[in-house]
């Protein structure tokens, strides 16, 4: 009877201590709860004091990129005005800026001066567009000149050109011509440059700006 009167009182205790442990733990529990939903109410009133100061930030922004876009319009503006002929290169670099403003402000027509400068980078692209199809025509026509047929002959290598000598040879140059028909694989032809390789690079950039502005039709109707 008294081993089996210590081992009860030996589970009581047990039993008690578990108790008071899980009772601890279920306090802990409920006061980490407690803390974490302090934080989130803490955290949800920073966020909503924050809220206005995020408000001005975004259209503090929104206002430094809209004159910072107002800007450069006005610099691709004078570079539109002068023209592509005296630095074609400046001339390309500012379509493209006046197509970077078009897209920004296309996309916060929200802003107060979004409508006008909008249009007037429109119609500031169109006339630069028409600009560049003039430079590019005046490149076409004063460098790729209508070739002469004598010109063409020259391409030919010497065993194809025709020969001046008299009609009595006619048989010993058609024999001539058949015994180098085998060794044609190896003739060079010389193409004609048509167009200095110089301006080829400037006629590709004008013509890769006008089919971006759509004018497709134009540029087959100039090299036609």
């Amino acid at each position: 009877m008294g081993v089996g009167t210590l081992v009860m009182e030996t589970l009581a205790e047990r039993a008690a201590f578990m108790r008071e442990s899980l009772q601890k733990s279920q306090s802990i529990t409920e006061n980490m709860v407690a803390i974490l939903g302090s934080f989130d109410h803490r955290l949800s009133a920073l966020e909503t004091a924050m809220r206005p100061t995020q408000i001005r930030t975004h259209s503090m922004r929104r206002a430094h990129e809209n004159i910072d876009k107002t800007l450069k319009a006005a610099e691709a503006e004078a570079k539109i005005l002068r023209g592509p002929h005296e630095d074609l290169e400046s001339y390309l670099e500012a379509v493209d800026q006046l197509r970077s403003i078009v897209r920004f402000f296309s996309g916060n027509k929200s802003l107060q001066s979004s409508i006008g400068v909008l249009n007037h980078a429109n119609n500031l692209l169109s006339k630069a567009i028409l600009k560049l199809e003039e430079e590019f025509r005046q490149l076409l026509t004063s460098y790729s000149k209508p070739v002469e047929p004598d010109r063409l002959f020259d391409c030919l290598p010497n065993c194809l050109r025709p020969s001046s000598g008299s009609p009595g040879q006619g048989d010993a140059n058609g024999k001539k011509l058949s015994s180098t028909n085998h060794k044609l694989e190896a003739v060079v032809f010389t193409v004609p440059t048509l167009i200095p390789p110089r301006i080829l690079p400037l006629l590709h950039d004008l013509a890769q700006q006008m089919v971006h502005a759509g004018h497709q039709q134009q540029l087959f109707t100039i090299y036609r």
